[in-house]
């Protein structure tokens, strides 16, 4: 019985059940108004309640002689009519053929996936013993696919030595737009596997790729007519037929002529389009079905020529697989010439069967400027590629990883180009995710080594782009992480555990400083208190690290926190702080200060005139203990690294000119007990030009710390006048010391000349009294 004839019985039987239950409420209204005097049939008012209208339409409709005539009536009005869709054959095939597929290539991956399809029947039927067996000709042709080029026809043939189809099939399979033959032939073994699993010893289905019905008419792409000639392999169906179309709404079916030679199986033969004669030329096919179908399970042969010659090692148990194997698939799906440095190979059931391979390649491409790389994991469903490169499987972090990934059970649009269900897709990148940081994580515990000097060298900046992308994995990614310390020596990495378990108790936070490099990080005044206090900082020298610690935030329930805030918790130097706020608070009482340092008062007195001063580059000035031997730093300023990658963005986009980015105000805290701060104490007074220069000078230095001065060239001129200044300042010391000298030289040679003088004259003196 047809599809038309049951869905009519069903409504025959629906319009029966529903005639009953009218007859059946006409009855009973009858027998209600047997028992009620009613002379004449009365109007129903407007306003009747609703179980009036219905009791007065009962005993309206129930008068004698009147209940055959409103049953017909009440048939009439319940009785529907079904009626199928229609549709218009040529557009849907103009549809399916121009309108659903993106690439014009698929075409060939779409007809020798059918191929494979009528192959893996026929295995199936051959195991179970479903089919006749015919000739011994046709017994011993191997399970296999042929293709063959034509550049002087212009034609290009599919050929499979597979199940077949007889005119019946046909009609069904070819005739009909949207039925797939395959998916019919699956439900149909599955039946009979339910029935009598004794008698269905292979299983079956796995096998299968078709499943949607309109691959077949993706040859209208590139074909203006399509022959198929097909020999059943079934014994009883002998006579070979062909099928054709031009794909205009018709096809025709009839023998095949006797001088066309068509053994078991079928052929599929396109007349290419003008325009497409490339897909008449061996090259072209050749890389085609080494991109889609090169670990189809049957044998490819392009012109007599095997071409899928890699196995599909990702279906096999990984203990199976030996590396010169993995070497060899590496090399194919990474198109790389190196030995990959590490892989992972998996199965997992949830959320959906999944089979992956994945590797680390030794080196990446992006360093070497060579521009972003796109996605390295391919994925195929049932060793079919369904999207290459594909952006949907795992995060962009990832994109260094080279493999493959296959699900049987992943939903995919009809066009089997993209997965279709998003969030079964989103919750499969989660688990493929999950399980490749947990081999970076046994990597990194059980060899070190290679870990740190090989991928972690190489790789640190995707780990790291990762926590600054991908929320959900920034804890684990976190503890992949490896940072020089203030305590360790140049090159020495160590991780965020091994930080966390060398800070002392009291320290609930961890510590980080951005700079250039070692040395300047050292050098740095914000490292004073924490070098006093035998603090560990990290030391991060790259911008994107700088983004890392901000998106981060925390880590095991530690603040991450920079070393230029200005709530640091300095520990131990709290002590410290309160003996040096007595001894202030005693030096206050004299209202004087020692040499080289500021009373609290004269602190107070500084760092309002300082704010004054530079008032439109500082918001606040106060006095700070972190300090040892510099003058001033800025705290709770903006990042340094973020400040440069937006200066550089803005430069992209517009050639913004330096300095073009306005600097915030800042908080300058001051080191009271600094020289350089108590002598431009008294030198604001004494010579305020002098002092205003200096003021500026200390900011900028503040400023270079802090890694936030767009433009060190800004402070020349200030600095050529400060050391005129000095310059001057000697020369006219050294002028008036010398006219001093002079002085006291001249003086000093007048009393010995003026002795040397008298001496000689008393001499002559005594020397006239002893002659006289």
């Amino acid at each position: 019985m047809s599809h038309r004839q049951l869905a009519s019985a069903a409504a025959k039987a629906v319009v029966g059940r529903r005639l009953s239950r009218s007859n059946a409420i006409a009855r009973v209204c009858h027998r209600f108004s047997s028992s009620t005097l009613i002379s004449s049939p009365r109007a129903i008012p407007n306003n009747a309640s609703r179980s009036e209208q219905l009791r007065s339409h009962c005993l309206l409709s129930s008068r004698p002689f009147s209940t055959t005539a409103d049953a017909d009536s009440a048939e009439e009005s319940i009785k529907k009519e079904e009626i199928e869709f229609q549709a218009e054959t040529r557009q849907l095939l103009d549809i399916v053929t121009h309108s659903l597929y993106t690439d014009k290539e698929v075409f060939l991956r779409e007809l020798v996936s059918n191929a494979s399809d009528a192959l893996e029947k026929l295995r199936h039927l051959q195991v179970s013993g479903g089919i006749t067996s015919g000739s011994d000709q046709d017994n011993n042709i191997p399970l296999e696919i042929r293709i063959t080029t034509d550049e002087a026809t212009n034609t290009l043939t599919i050929t499979d030595t597979g199940v077949g189809m007889n005119r019946e099939e046909m009609v069904s399979n070819l005739g009909t737009i949207a039925r797939s033959g395959s998916r019919a032939f699956v439900k149909e073994m599955q039946i009979k596997e339910q029935l009598g699993p004794e008698n269905i010893p292979d299983p079956f289905g796995s096998g299968i790729i078709g499943k949607f019905g309109v691959g077949f008419y993706s040859g209208f792409m590139v074909a203006d007519k399509v022959d198929v000639r097909s020999k059943p392999a079934d014994a009883r169906h002998h006579e070979p037929l062909v099928w054709e179309s031009t794909g205009a709404g018709t096809y025709t079916i009839s023998p095949l002529s006797s001088d066309v030679r068509q053994d078991r199986g079928t052929s599929v033969v396109l007349h290419l389009r003008d325009d497409m004669c490339k897909y008449s030329e061996e090259a072209t096919i050749e890389t085609i079905l080494k991109k889609y179908s090169n670990f189809v399970g049957f044998p490819i042969f392009l012109n007599g020529k095997r071409v899928n010659t890699i196995d599909a090692i990702w279906l096999h148990d990984p203990k199976d697989v030996d590396d010169e194997k993995h070497a060899a698939f590496y090399k194919y799906v990474s198109h790389m010439y190196d030995d990959p440095l590490s892989k992972i190979h998996f199965r997992m059931d949830a959320p959906i069967d999944i089979k992956a391979l994945f590797y680390i390649p030794s080196f990446h491409q992006e360093k070497y400027g060579m521009g972003r790389m796109d996605p390295g994991v391919s994925l195929y469903c049932r060793k079919v590629l369904i999207e290459a490169k594909s952006p949907h499987i795992l995060p962009d972090w990832c994109r260094f990883i080279k493999g493959v990934v296959d699900s049987e059970d992943l939903p995919l649009s009809i066009s089997r180009e993209k997965p279709q269900d998003t969030a079964l897709v989103a919750k499969m990148r989660r688990a493929l995710t999950k399980k490749i940081i947990g081999h970076l994580s046994t990597m990194m515990k059980k060899d070190t080594e290679k870990y740190k000097e090989e991928f972690y060298k190489e790789y640190s900046f995707f780990l790291k782009e990762g926590i600054c992308q991908d929320y959900e994995s920034q804890q684990a990614l976190s503890k992949l992480l490896y940072f020089e310390t203030s305590k360790g020596m140049t090159g020495e990495l160590v991780s965020l555990d091994e930080y966390v378990s060398r800070c002392p108790p009291e320290q609930k936070d961890i510590y980080y400083l951005f700079a250039p490099t070692r040395e300047l990080a050292l050098q740095s005044p914000y490292m004073e208190v924490f070098s006093k206090n035998k603090r560990e900082v990290l030391f991060i020298y790259s911008p994107i690290d700088d983004f890392v610690m901000t998106n981060l935030k925390t880590f095991e329930g530690r603040n991450l926190v920079n070393v230029d805030s200005s709530d640091i918790d300095s520990g131990d130097s709290k002590a410290a702080d309160k003996d040096k706020d007595s001894e202030t608070d005693s030096d206050q009482s004299t209202s004087s200060s020692s040499e080289g340092s500021l009373t609290p008062t004269q602190a107070t007195e500084f760092c309002a005139w300082f704010q004054s001063t530079m008032s439109s580059k500082v918001s606040t000035c106060r006095t700070t203990t972190r300090l040892s031997s510099s003058p001033a730093v800025i705290t709770g300023n903006e990042s340094s690294a973020y400040r440069r990658i937006m200066r550089m963005v803005e430069t992209s986009e517009g050639g913004v000119e330096s300095g073009s980015i306005p600097l915030p105000k800042q908080t300058v805290e001051i080191n009271p007990n600094h020289e350089i701060i108590a002598g431009l104490y008294h030198l604001k007074d004494s010579d305020p030009t002098l002092a205003q220069v200096l003021a500026e000078q200390i900011f900028d230095n503040c400023l270079t710390a802090a890694g936030l001065l767009d433009d060190g060239r800004s402070m020349l001129p200030r600095l050529n006048d400060l050391l005129l200044c000095i310059v001057k300042s000697s020369v006219d010391k050294s002028e008036k010391g010398s006219e001093n000298t002079e002085g006291a030289s001249s003086a000093s040679g007048s009393i010995p000349q003026n002795e040397f003088d008298s001496k000689p004259q008393n001499e002559d003196k005594n020397e006239t009294k002893s002659k006289d």
